[in-house]
């Protein structure tokens, strides 16, 4: 995918799972999306100081900062970037997680996601903001 300047639309996936992560980097590499990895929060803030990214798929429990603080970092700093967050998580949402789901306004991909699943809710998240 292509933004309108021409360049490769780069998504960050901030996800400790070695398994999704590479699902999701095969999965979005396939649909012409530039992909980098961060295990945690604390790892992708370095990366989002290096690169510009179009988007976030952020898993909501990750180890150091978790995809609740690094969402509210994303806020603070880089206001746009938290605009264009996709929320994931493998827990049962109750109580606090599903009020801050809500809160956002953000899209939310329950794992375990099927990579048809993955490229729905990305291409339909892309439909909204193009």
């Amino acid at each position: 995918m292509k933004n309108p300047d021409g360049s490769t639309k780069r998504i960050l996936i901030v996800e400790d799972e070695p398994a999704i992560c590479k699902l999701c980097q095969r999965v979005l590499t396939s649909e012409g999306f530039e992909v980098d990895t961060a295990v945690n929060g604390v790892v992708a803030q370095g990366m989002i100081g290096e690169k510009q990214y179009d988007f976030c798929l952020i898993d909501i429990r990750t180890p150091e900062m978790n995809g609740q603080e690094f969402y509210q970092w994303l806020q603070e700093r880089h206001h746009p970037l938290a605009d264009s967050a996709i929320f994931t998580s493998g827990s049962v949402l109750g109580g606090y997680t599903m009020t801050f789901v809500e809160q956002t306004g953000r899209p939310f991909l329950p794992k375990p996601f099927t990579p048809d699943e993955l490229k729905v809710i990305v291409k339909k998240f892309w439909m909204e903001v193009e």
